[in-house]
């Protein structure tokens, strides 16, 4: 079994749980439920904005600990004030050590939050939407192509976007009308290799009509400018940022760098 196989066995534990805990209704109750969702697309394509998604993270299966002291609020605030165009927040506890109080504590920035997670169920989506999401991740790797549809279609009627994370050519069958951003994950989740050609390789097979958004494996400033020549608009980076020191310095610094070429 690999470590998607084992993330999504342990998934279908946790909503079964999490189910239990709060109902559908109850969720529809909360506060930010009612929140208009913000567009990542749109934040995308504002030529001013850097196109950069910085994501704030902890831990992950394969680096382990990455950062367990920078706060959310902290990190989060820094991203928007320095020109991020959307954060991503993960909110997988078991394997990534978030949770959805942190989803919930970056909602005092006005952008767009992805709620990143292995989403399989509907009642995830809920969910986002009720902790402040305006986006959420859909990964081919681990969803048929209606599975993707139903779910995709589900989160639109919610009022959140779509962004779905492909990987390889096969992949590309998955993408449908009801999602909004296509996501090129540069690192292949069943062994955690990563190959940022990846990205340059299968733009040219996303349709013109769904943002194309490059992830992981993005270090520096000269690969977003390559990435950004080959037609991507959006670049999810996590890691680079939250295994410095400080975070919140190395993302300014990384975007002043950036915006110098």
């Amino acid at each position: 079994m690999n470590i998607l196989d084992r993330i999504i066995a342990h998934k279908q534990i946790e909503v079964a749980e999490a189910k239990a805990i709060k109902t559908i209704a109850e969720l529809e109750q909360m506060p930010l439920f009612s929140k208009p969702c913000l567009s990542l697309k749109a934040f995308l394509l504002d030529e001013t904005k850097t196109g950069i998604i910085a994501e704030y993270k902890r831990q992950s299966p394969s680096k382990g600990v990455i950062n367990n002291t920078a706060t959310v609020e902290e990190v989060t605030k820094a991203y928007t004030q320095n020109g991020a165009s959307g954060i991503s927040v993960l909110t997988d506890n078991h394997f990534f050590g978030g949770c959805l109080a942190d989803l919930e504590a970056a909602t005092f920035n006005h952008i767009p939050l992805l709620r990143k997670d292995f989403m399989i169920d509907e009642y995830q989506l809920v969910e986002a939407k009720a902790y402040g999401a305006s986006v959420i991740l859909l990964i081919a790797a681990c969803l048929s192509p209606k599975r993707v549809e139903e779910l995709a279609i589900a989160a639109k009627n919610l009022g959140l976007e779509v962004l779905l994370e492909i990987h390889n050519a096969e992949e590309l069958g998955h993408i449908c009308d009801a999602v909004d951003l296509v996501g090129v994950n540069n690192r292949n989740l069943k062994d955690f290799v990563v190959n940022v050609e990846a990205s340059a390789q299968l733009i040219k097979d996303i349709p013109k009509n769904k943002v194309a958004v490059a992830e992981s494996g993005i270090n520096n400033t000269d690969t977003i400018v390559f990435l950004r020549q080959a037609g991507f608009r959006g670049f999810l980076i996590g890691e680079h940022f939250m295994k410095q020191p400080n975070p919140t310095i190395a993302f300014a610094d990384f975007v002043t760098e950036l915006r110098k070429k």
